[in-house]
């Protein structure tokens, strides 16, 4: 400051006013402060803007769940660069954190409350009776809920979400105009809301159409889990005719695992993946999916939190529902038992 003001022929308290956007200087003066502060390469400390009550220009994002699952989670990293372009625009950092689970993430969002490290928070995989809004209300942290229910309010929660309901319908609405009766949904961590939408909406949208051979198998999202279900349920007897996976990655790796025991993608079985990515183009036949603007969703979510931060309400905001994309991963159904014949059309 001693510096910007001996140079501009100003006050040090002038040049306090201007840089932190304060009346008490006039506009030409404000100009000369800045420029100067801007041959000088300054920029403001965030640790004294914290300590001053100005705020960390910066916001969190904790994710606890498994390390490993992430792998090439084309869904989280679309949505990061979303949202990291819009904190960009707005010159805030990005602090990001991996949890153990739901007590270290909670903890986490304390201390960086006390420590006054973050403006506010990005919260992503809400949970059935999940602590976390009710603690970010007590601490006064602004946030956003990722993919959140929209009856699900807290005064000081903004929520982003997604008609899970509508997407899975579409996609059930696809596989039974096309004969299936077996369906197996292959799906993520059973303790995310949207999981549990999710597996509610396949059993609502069977027991609609009599459907009794429909159900859920939850995983961890990884490919080896993926992998794996997917082998145990076609060895079933009768085995599924169609399989809707919640990840990309988990769909190519059922492809991979249809492969080994014999089934052909679609003749013997058809395969949906939730997300659309590169992934599901990189293999034949290409994998039919639920396509959408990921990246959309993490610029949506980081709007709402700079909107917030502004001291604009809470408020519960809806995204496209996905889109689904067919390729040549579904088609009529004709199920055979693994390792036997055909059985013939249903």
């Amino acid at each position: 400051m001693k510096d910007i003001a001996r140079r501009a022929g100003v006050s040090e308290s002038a040049v306090s006013f201007a840089l932190n956007g304060r009346p008490g200087v006039s506009e030409t003066t404000r100009e000369r402060v800045r420029g100067v502060a801007e041959q000088l390469g300054w920029r403001p400390s965030t640790a004294a803007r914290a300590l001053s009550g100005e705020g960390a220009a910066t916001v969190g994002l904790v994710l606890a769940r498994p390390a490993h699952s992430l792998g090439v989670d084309s869904f989280f990293l679309q949505l990061v660069s979303g949202i990291q372009e819009v904190l960009a625009e707005r010159h805030l950092g990005l602090l990001f954190q991996m949890a153990e689970d739901l007590a270290d993430e909670c903890a986490v969002y304390r201390r960086w409350w006390a420590e006054h490290r973050v403006d506010g928070i990005l919260m992503v995989d809400p949970r059935t009776d999940d602590p976390r809004p009710d603690l970010l209300d007590e601490l006064g942290l602004p946030a956003v809920v990722i993919g959140g229910a929209p009856d699900e309010r807290h005064p000081g929660l903004s929520t982003v979400w997604a008609d899970d309901a509508a997407a899975m319908a579409s996609v059930v609405d696809e596989l039974t105009g096309l004969g299936h009766r077996r369906i197996v949904h292959i799906a993520g961590l059973p303790g995310l809301a949207h999981t549990q939408r999710r597996i509610r909406t396949l059993r609502a949208e069977a027991d609609r159409r009599g459907l009794s051979e429909v159900h859920s198998v939850t995983t961890d999202y990884s490919d080896a889990e993926g992998a794996a279900v997917t082998r145990r349920v076609l060895r079933a007897t009768p085995p599924p005719t169609a399989l809707i996976y919640d990840n990309d990655v988990m769909a190519v790796a059922g492809v991979a695992a249809a492969a080994e025991l014999g089934c052909s993608v679609p003749a013997d079985v058809s395969v949906v993946s939730w997300e659309d990515s590169a992934l599901c183009r990189m293999v034949k036949p290409w994998l039919s999916a639920l396509s959408r603007d990921s990246a959309e969703f993490g610029r949506t979510a980081a709007r709402e939190l700079t909107s917030l931060l502004d001291g604009g309400a809470a408020r519960a905001v809806r995204v496209p529902v996905p889109r689904l994309t067919v390729r040549g991963s579904t088609g009529a159904s004709a199920p055979r038992t693994v390792g036997g014949g055909a059985t013939g059309r249903t």
